[in-house]
């Protein structure tokens, strides 16, 4: 094992750390914490004092609530070490190796998505959590991750060279996979970025019916305008339900694809057992994450219950990465 290795897994589970914390600051309503970036109230830190709290008070609309406030800049001060931890594995690629398996353009690759991830993260702040922005940034955090995961993967020979028959047919079904979930990704952030987590709080139901009221164009409307403050939502009820009760058709449709995908990784596992254990961690993620599902809709949003949501679907990204990365990595079954 390399110093990049290592220090490729540390980037790995600190985004993790990343996309939790950044999970628990939107969910707990300190998404405005700071009403600047990248200080909070024009300081580095939260401003403490009586002189800096209602120096703060003065110059900002937002007066100072210190325990937002600290969770937005504890966020922000794990975003930044992770930053400058990518960027130490880029520069590490300027430095000669043996080993053949070492990335050399993708961690660049992580710091471009880090640079405009930063950005997002500014204008999370500026335009007021503003849904499509801060969606973006969440999927910014995803695709970071999933980066990171892959460029750790390719460092080593793990899941290189695996027998199996049918590739072409297993290579679409995981891409497939990985798309899906990406969608899903994204209706999940949308639920939590327009708050409605809670408009259907009742399971199986929503509302009590099998099919709600829905308004998908409201529901689905990406641009509203600058200038209006997002936080708590701008979205009536029923547009609301809409977007809760999509994202929970999205997890059927995930549900039954990766069935099917574990289904036949098992099949390849008569070829080359290895695969075995990939759907094996594939079914107990997925089923982790359904749980986690439906237990933040039935115990009505706890906060561990809905952070731990959001490292579940990382996780299953991750997944999804490495079956991909091993499909594309096999050789045909002769």
């Amino acid at each position: 094992m390399t110093t990049r290795f290592y220090l490729n897994l540390f980037a790995l589970v600190l985004t993790l750390a990343v996309i939790m914390l950044g999970a628990y600051t939107r969910l707990s309503d300190a998404g405005l914490g700071c009403p600047d970036w990248p200080g909070c109230y024009g300081q580095i830190d939260v401003p403490s004092s009586v002189d800096d709290v209602a120096k703060a008070d003065a110059n900002f609309s937002r007066p100072v609530e210190a325990g937002k406030a600290w969770k937005e800049m504890i966020h922000r001060y794990f975003a930044g070490t992770l930053g400058l931890v990518i960027l130490a594995l880029a520069l590490l690629t300027l430095k000669r190796t043996s080993n053949p398996y070492e990335q050399r353009i993708l961690p660049w690759v992580v710091v471009a998505v880090v640079v405009f991830q930063a950005l997002l993260g500014m204008w999370t702040v500026t335009l007021l959590l503003k849904p499509l922005v801060v969606t973006a940034h969440l999927l910014g955090g995803m695709t970071i991750f999933a980066l990171l995961g892959l460029c750790l993967f390719r460092q080593r020979p793990l899941f290189y060279g695996w027998a199996a028959s049918g590739l072409a047919n297993l290579r679409t079904l995981a891409g497939a996979a990985l798309v899906l979930l990406i969608g899903q990704i994204f209706l999940g952030a949308w639920t939590s970025t327009n708050y409605a987590a809670l408009a259907c709080p009742d399971f199986p139901t929503c509302q009590t019916q099998w099919w709600p009221p829905t308004d998908f164009a409201k529901a689905f409307t990406l641009w509203h305008g600058l200038g209006i403050n997002y936080e708590y939502g701008i979205l009536s009820s029923v547009p609301r339900q809409t977007i809760h009760w999509t994202h929970r058709l999205g997890a059927c449709v995930i549900a039954i694809t990766m069935l099917a995908l574990a289904v036949r990784l098992f099949m390849a596992a008569r070829h080359d057992g290895r695969w075995a254990g990939l759907a094996g961690v594939l079914i107990a993620v997925v089923a982790l994450q359904i749980t986690l599902g439906i237990s933040t809709v039935v115990f009505h949003l706890p906060l561990p219950i809905a952070v731990a949501h959001n490292g579940g679907a990382a996780l299953l990204l991750l997944t999804l990465v490495a079956i991909n990365h091993a499909v594309w990595s096999a050789r045909h079954h002769v």
